[in-house]
């Protein structure tokens, strides 16, 4: 997300209303931004990791999804854990997305009781359908790859994935590397970005 015109690539722009819904007033360059929201970000993730909601099935609900969303930025946007009401330049129709994303839950927690596919693979394929609906304004990404390392974390006692190592945030490789595996997953080949996540890891 950026506070001007310009954007990361495959960030999500926010249209003038989303942006008058930023909390911090003191708040003015994008990278007091980037820092406002990571503080945020790490009171949401201590939350996860201590409450009780976070564990199986509850953890692949949509009212988990949305608060978990809330708990990242809730320091940050009024629109926090509320679902877009906006077209974006990524992300399925929004009036779509209540329906879409209690499917996909739904499909996630099938596959955990059948064992559809070994753990990482499946809380990675989890990630990109979240990232693929794009349920919120801003803090898509962030917020599933959290989800992921808290299935992974909190239901199969695995380690969180490395996700490329280094901060996808950032302009550059890494960041390139991410948006690619995405495109690639888009049309159902996930090699790319189950080798992104760190799978050779487990």
């Amino acid at each position: 997300m950026a506070l001007g015109d310009a954007h990361a690539p495959g960030a999500t722009p926010l249209d003038p209303d989303e942006l008058a819904g930023l909390i911090p007033d003191h708040v003015s360059t994008q990278g007091e931004l980037n820092e406002w929201e990571q503080s945020n970000i790490v009171q949401g993730q201590e939350w996860a990791l201590r409450s009780r909601k976070s564990r199986f099935p509850v953890l692949l609900t949509d009212s988990y999804v949305r608060e978990l969303h809330r708990k990242m930025f809730d320091q940050t946007w009024k629109w926090a854990g509320h679902y877009r009401t906006s077209g974006k330049n990524i992300g399925i129709d929004w009036r779509q997305i209540p329906e879409q994303l209690r499917v996909a839950c739904e499909n996630a927690r099938y596959w955990v009781e059948n064992g559809t596919f070994d753990p990482v693979e499946l809380a990675v394929r989890f990630h990109h359908r979240l990232v693929e609906i794009h349920p919120f304004p801003n803090g898509n990404g962030r917020h599933a790859r959290l989800v992921a390392d808290l299935l992974l974390m909190k239901h199969f006692k695995l380690e969180r994935l490395p996700w490329g190592g280094r901060s996808i945030g950032d302009v550059g490789d890494v960041r390139d590397s991410y948006l690619r595996a995405l495109r690639e997953a888009d049309g159902r080949d996930f090699v790319g970005l189950l080798e992104f996540a760190g799978k050779s890891k487990f």
